[in-house]
C-alpha cells in the first residue's frame, strides 16, 4: 500500500469503467478521481494537484494523446499510463514515444494497474529528489558563492563557467586561504558531474603509504592491519570528481600512479595484480610554484604537463583589496547567522578601517576566521577598534621568541615546535613546511619523532 495517498486522476469516456478503476485504487491507498470526458479531466489538471494521470486513449473531442500532451506541458515529471483496446495498440505505443510511462490493454485487473502505478509514482519520486539534490548542490557550491567584483574575480567566475563542463584535469594554483577549494566545488557543482561525489583529499595530510592506499584502497592481506579489501577514494568517486588538494606536497612515487591513472582510467589496489577501470575527473590545487619544483626535480614534469591543460589562479586578497567591503559583510553576516545571540550587529568606522589597511596574509579565510571572532565574543552592538585581534591591530610589531621551562632534547623541542606551527597555520603542513624552510617529509619525521624517543 502506498505511504501517502497520491492523487490519481483517472479518466474513461465510459463513465463507469472510470468510477470502477477509481473506486479499486482508492481501496489500495490511492486517493483517485474519475472523470467521464477529456475536457472534464484537462480542467481538474488545470485548476488540482494531480500526482498521477491514468487515461483511455480513444475519447471523443479531446483523446488521451491530447491529455498525454497537456499533462506533460504542465507537469513534466507527473507519470502517465494509457488505457486501450487492443485495436488500438499502434496508438498506445505511439504514446509510449510522447512520454507516457506504460499502456495497459483492456481488459486488465486493478491490481495490474495498481503495480505499474506504484512503480510510475515510485520513479517520479525519484527523479524529483535527484533534480532537488542537484539543486541543493549548486545552491550550495555553485559559482555566485565565488564572491567578489573585481576584474580578476570576474575573470575566475569566467574560466570556472567555461571549463565546469570541459572532461579534463583542472590546476588551481593560488596562497593559502584564497579559495581554491571553492573554486573546485563550483566546478564540480557546475560540471554534468554534479550528481556524482565529489571527494576530497588532502595530499599533505597522509605519509606516502597511507595516502597511497586510501586513494588506490587494498587488497586483503596487502599489509599488516589489512583486515579486509578497501575500494579507496578513486573508486569512492567515480563517476564524479575528486580533489587532490595541495597536490605539490604528493611524492614522486604516488605522482607516477597518478599520472597512470589519468593516461589509462585505470586503478591498481595496494596489494593486487588486478586494474579496475575508474571514470574520475582530476581537480588538484597547490599554493607551491609547480614550474620551479619541476625544475629542482620535485615534481614530475609529465604530471606537470596533464594537469596544467586547465589552470585557474586564484588572486591573494592584498592583490584585490577592492573586494574587501564585500566580503566584510559577507562574512559578518555569515557570523551572525552562525551565532544567532551575539551582540555585535556591526563594525565602528576605526574597525573597518583596520580591516582595510590589514594585508591578509592568510586571505580569505583569515578574514573569515576574524569576522566569525569577534562576532562571537564582542559584548557591544558596535565592534571596536580593540575588538579585533593583535595581530590584525598592530601587524608591524616584533615579536621576542621566550625560552622558560625545563631543558629539553633538541627532537623534542623541534616536535613542540612543529606542533605549534601547526595550530597556528590551521594544521596545513605544506605551509607549515615552507615557513620552516623543510620538506614535508621532515615535517612528518619533526612531529613524529616523540612516538620514537625514549
Amino acid at each position: 500500500m502506498p505511504e501517502s495517498r497520491n492523487r490519481v486522476l483517472v479518466v474513461d469516456d465510459n463513465l463507469e469503467m472510470a468510477r470502477t478503476l477509481a473506486e479499486g485504487l482508492n481501496d489500495r491507498g490511492y486517493a483517485a478521481v474519475p472523470a467521464g470526458s477529456g475536457e472534464s479531466a484537462a480542467e481538474y489538471l488545470r485548476t488540482e494537484q494531480v500526482d498521477a494521470l491514468v487515461t483511455d486513449l480513444r475519447m471523443p473531442r479531446l483523446d488521451g494523446l491530447g491529455l498525454l500532451a497537456l499533462s506533460r506541458s504542465l507537469s513534466p515529471e507527473r507519470p502517465v499510463i494509457v488505457m486501450t483496446a487492443y485495436s488500438a495498440v499502434d496508438t498506445a505505443v505511439e504514446s509510449i514515444r510522447q512520454g507516457a510511462y506504460h499502456y495497459l490493454t483492456k481488459p486488465f485487473k486493478t491490481e495490474e494497474l495498481a503495480l505499474f502505478l506504484r512503480r510510475a509514482l515510485d520513479e517520479s519520486q525519484l527523479r524529483r529528489e535527484a533534480a532537488s539534490l542537484r539543486k541543493t548542490l549548486k545552491d550550495r557550491f555553485s559559482i555566485d558563492r565565488i564572491l567578489g567584483s573585481s576584474v580578476a574575480m570576474r575573470n575566475v567566475r569566467e574560466i570556472v563557467a567555461r571549463v565546469a563542463g570541459v572532461p579534463v584535469p583542472v590546476l588551481i594554483l593560488g596562497e593559502t586561504g584564497s579559495g581554491k577549494s571553492l573554486v573546485a566545488q563550483a566546478i564540480h557543482a557546475e560540471s554534468p558531474r554534479a550528481s556524482n561525489p565529489l571527494v576530497v583529499v588532502n595530499c599533505a595530510a597522509l605519509p606516502e603509504p597511507l595516502l597511497e592506499s586510501e586513494l588506490f584502497g587494498y587488497v586483503k592481506g596487502a599489509f599488516t592491519g589489512a583486515s579486509g579489501d578497501r575500494p579507496g577514494l578513486f573508486r569512492e568517486a567515480d563517476g564524479g570528481t575528486l580533489f587532490l588538494d595541495e597536490i605539490g606536497e604528493m611524492t614522486p612515487g604516488l605522482q607516477a600512479k597518478l599520472l597512470h591513472v589519468i593516461e589509462q582510467g585505470t586503478i591498481r589496489p595496494v596489494g593486487s595484480t588486478k586494474e579496475r577501470t575508474v571514470d574520475v575527473r582530476i581537480i588538484a590545487a597547490t599554493h607551491r610554484n609547480l614550474r620551479e619544483a619541476a625544475s629542482a626535480g620535485k615534481f614530475r614534469e609529465d604530471l606537470l604537463y596533464r594537469l596544467d591543460v586547465l589552470a585557474i589562479t586564484m588572486p591573494s586578497l592584498r592583490e584585490r583589496r577592492e573586494d574587501l567591503p564585500e566580503l566584510i559583510a559577507f562574512f559578518f553576516k555569515q557570523a551572525k547567522g552562525k551565532f544567532a545571540g551575539s551582540t555585535p550587529e556591526w563594525l565602528s568606522s576605526e574597525a573597518t578601517d583596520c580591516l582595510m589597511a590589514y594585508t591578509w596574509p592568510g586571505n580569505v579565510r583569515e578574514l573569515a576566521h576574524v569576522l566569525e571572532k569577534v562576532v562571537l565574543l564582542g559584548r557591544s552592538s558596535t565592534v571596536a577598534l580593540d575588538d579585533l585581534p593583535e595581530n590584525v591591530k598592530r601587524p608591524d610589531r616584533p615579536r621576542s621568541p621566550e625560552f622558560y621551562g625545563e631543558i629539553m632534547p633538541i627532537r623534542e623541542l623541534q616536535r613542540r615546535y612543529a606542533a605549534w606551527a601547526m595550530a597556528q597555520l590551521g594544521g596545513h603542513k605544506g605551509k607549515v613546511a615552507d615557513k620552516l624552510g623543510i620538506d614535508a617529509k621532515t615535517l612528518w619525521k619533526w612531529l613524529s619523532d616523540s612516538e620514537s624517543m625514549p
